[in-house]
């Protein structure tokens, strides 16, 4: 009930009036019946902007931290991530992984759409990076279409630490669903979901035409954290006089 609040009175217009998203391929998605919405990540309005615009209900894969946030702010993204019925993803191991796909399938065997990015976590600097192959595995063990979306524009409306929004023009596209019904009861070899993965991926990159990095932005993300570290060691701030 609480989803649908947010999305008809409360949240959706008001994401509809700040960002006047343009939508393109919305009928690639399905009407009924199961299926993954698999997107790049751009903002933290990806995870508002979709299910606004979608006509049916769709659960996102969420990252555990919006659920344990500290302070007032925390409780409150908290509280509404879980109404939205949204799903906790702790991503600190592989046994964390397993329990988010297990969560994911529950949903596709429902009926329902999924929403996941496959690249694991928000791109820093706009770019897309390589897709993660839990989705494949999903994909395949529920037998259901992946249906890829792009986020255009919400990296430049919302960058990464940003509170309030830009006025900045975004799109959201999607694109005709991949069926890989001919890789069923292959979702344990590590090639074909490598294969399924990328196809998915390469699929997204057509269509939001983002420069590709063939590397895991997490890795990415802690090396520059490394650099940046290493620098500041290097080059001490000195003190004010």
């Amino acid at each position: 009930m609480f989803y649908y609040l947010l999305k008809y009175v409360v949240l959706g217009p008001l994401l509809r009036l700040t960002f006047r998203p343009r939508i393109e391929g919305l009928e690639h998605v399905p009407a009924d019946g199961a299926a993954i919405v698999a997107g790049n990540h751009l903002s933290f309005a990806d995870h508002f902007l979709m299910p606004a615009i979608l006509k049916r209900r769709i659960t996102f894969l969420a990252k555990a931290e919006y659920f344990t946030g500290p302070g007032i702010k925390g409780r409150l993204t908290a509280a509404f991530f879980r109404s939205a019925g949204q799903i906790p993803v702790d991503r600190s191991g592989k046994d964390a992984g397993q329990a988010a796909i297990r969560e994911g399938l529950g949903v596709l065997h429902k009926g329902e759409l999924l929403g996941i990015y496959p690249e694991g976590t928000r791109s820093h600097d706009g770019r897309l990076y390589k897709g993660k192959v839990g989705v494949a595995v999903m994909a395949l063990k529920a037998g259901v279409p992946v249906v890829p979306c792009a986020m255009i524009g919400t990296f430049e409306a919302q960058p990464p630490g940003q509170v309030i929004p830009n006025i900045h023009p975004v799109v959201i596209r999607f694109g005709k669903p991949l069926d890989f019904s001919r890789y069923a009861g292959m979702e344990n070899e590590k090639a074909i979901l490598r294969a399924v993965t990328d196809e998915i991926m390469y699929a997204i990159l057509s269509l939001s035409e983002q420069e590709y990095v063939d590397r895991y932005a997490a890795a990415v993300k802690a090396e520059e954290a490394v650099d940046t570290a290493q620098k500041a060691g290097r080059f001490p701030r000195m003190p004010l006089s």
